[in-house]
């Protein structure tokens, strides 16, 4: 097995996850928060998502899914373009809202299929490239993409489990 078809599955459970986490949920369940100073399930979908397409563009010298399809206009947030949610406080996490899980997903599904498209055209040899030399050891492709899906799945983790929280509370 190649280092690409490992990744193309690590990105695919990523997908799995994000749809499992929103599916079937309503707009004030998306936005749910444990606490005023948690993420939201909406918050952590769409941060996770905007990191790998951000990430995964830079890698392949591209520009994003995010403003290259509109999905920037569908979501309609109070942010520049170029946001991912990185470092964002309280007050900015309650600032994502969105109408449907369908937006997540929408979104989600498309930037994974263009990361899907990039892992198609490389070869193992690709991944030792380095992409970052700011770091000591600099960091290779192989690298980058690894921490992508970490960070991924620890989001998409996050958001299973606040969905956990809103069905408990559905019970109620």
């Amino acid at each position: 097995m190649r280092g690409t078809d490992l990744l193309t599955d690590a990105f695919g459970r990523i997908k799995e996850a994000v749809h499992g986490s929103v599916l079937g949920l309503s707009a004030d369940e998306l936005a749910y928060r444990v606490d005023e100073d948690s993420n939201s399930i909406e918050w952590l979908v769409w941060h996770l998502t905007r990191v790998q397409d951000d990430h995964v563009a830079d890698a392949a010298g591209t520009s994003q899914v995010w403003s290259d399809d509109g999905w920037d206009r569908r979501f309609g947030l109070p942010f520049p373009a170029e946001e991912t949610g990185y470092g964002h406080d309280a007050d900015e996490v309650s600032a994502v809202r969105v109408p449907t899980a369908d937006l997540l997903t929408g979104y989600h599904d498309a930037v994974h299929q263009r990361t899907v498209r990039y892992l198609t055209t490389l070869s193992d040899d690709d991944l030792d490239r380095v992409v970052d030399e700011s770091w000591d050891p600099p960091v290779t492709l192989g690298v980058r993409l690894v921490s992508v899906v970490n960070d991924d799945l620890q989001h998409a983790g996050q958001a299973a489990f606040v969905r956990g929280v809103v069905l408990r509370r559905r019970e109620r």
